[in-house]
């Protein structure tokens, strides 16, 4: 079977319970590609309205962010079960904006998708390299070691529940985007990390999407590639292009 196509939204730091409810509410009323699977990701106040705004026949709702403990004294955390509690089906983790700027290692993160996918909460486990990294030819060494931490923390059969994001730190929020031949080159190389890590059932089957300012105007070109399997989205996520966005392949 053909891998589904795959178009998350995450909203980040932004939005109201106004603002949210209008983005849910037009994809709810908008014509999607019925083969593609949509997720958004609101700000962890905004969890439960969405779920409650959201047709779940179109869109599903995830956590920006998960801790690795079930409960204790975490200020500002939630839990694997808090999001089981409020029937959040997905996780965000590993985005390069929590490796940066909150320093989360890759053992950090790959415990957090341990515990989420231990607690059935499905990952969208978001790996890349920084522009120095880049320039170095160091990408396949980067995301390699990223997805070698979670090798030591899954089976092979919680991959069945990850979807990996690949995301080059220097095109995410600066209008710079991976060619097409950028993001297919390295797409191609974490699929033959799958099969010779994990299995080649997990290198035919896992999603690998790409973030990093997909918008509108490019969507459709990285589509057509063979191991982009969807897109994460940021900044355009809060806007109508979305729709665009989640129909590239129509």
């Amino acid at each position: 079977m053909p891998r589904q196509f795959f178009v998350g939204g995450n909203f980040k730091m932004n939005g109201t319970a106004e603002s949210i409810t209008a983005i849910i509410k037009n994809l709810n009323d908008a014509k999607l590609d019925q083969t593609t699977e949509v997720v958004v990701s609101p700000p962890a106040l905004y969890l439960t309205l969405a779920k409650q705004v959201a047709d779940e026949k179109k869109v599903a709702v995830s956590s920006q962010n998960v801790f690795d403990k079930p409960n204790g004294a975490f200020t500002g955390e939630i839990s694997v079960a808090q999001l089981q509690d409020a029937k959040i089906p997905w996780a965000i983790i590993g985005h390069s904006e929590r490796r940066v700027i909150l320093k989360e290692t890759d053992e950090f993160i790959a415990r957090k998708v341990k515990a989420s996918i231990e607690g059935n909460i499905s990952v969208i486990f978001c790996i890349g390299e920084t522009l120095e990294e880049r320039e170095a030819n160091k990408t396949i060494e980067i995301v390699t070691k990223q997805l070698n931490a979670a090798a030591k923390e899954l089976t092979k059969e919680q991959w069945k529940k990850v979807v990996i994001a690949y995301e080059p730190v220097w095109a995410i929020g600066t209008g710079k985007v991976a060619t097409t031949q950028q993001a297919q080159e390295v797409h191609a190389a974490i699929r033959k990390w799958l099969a010779e890590a994990i299995s080649p059932e997990a290198s035919e089957n896992t999603r690998i999407i790409y973030g990093g300012s997909v918008s509108e105007k490019n969507c459709r070109e990285l589509a057509k590639e063979a191991d982009v399997d969807g897109f994460l989205v940021g900044g355009a996520s809060l806007k109508p292009a979305f729709v665009d966005i989640i129909n590239a392949r129509l």
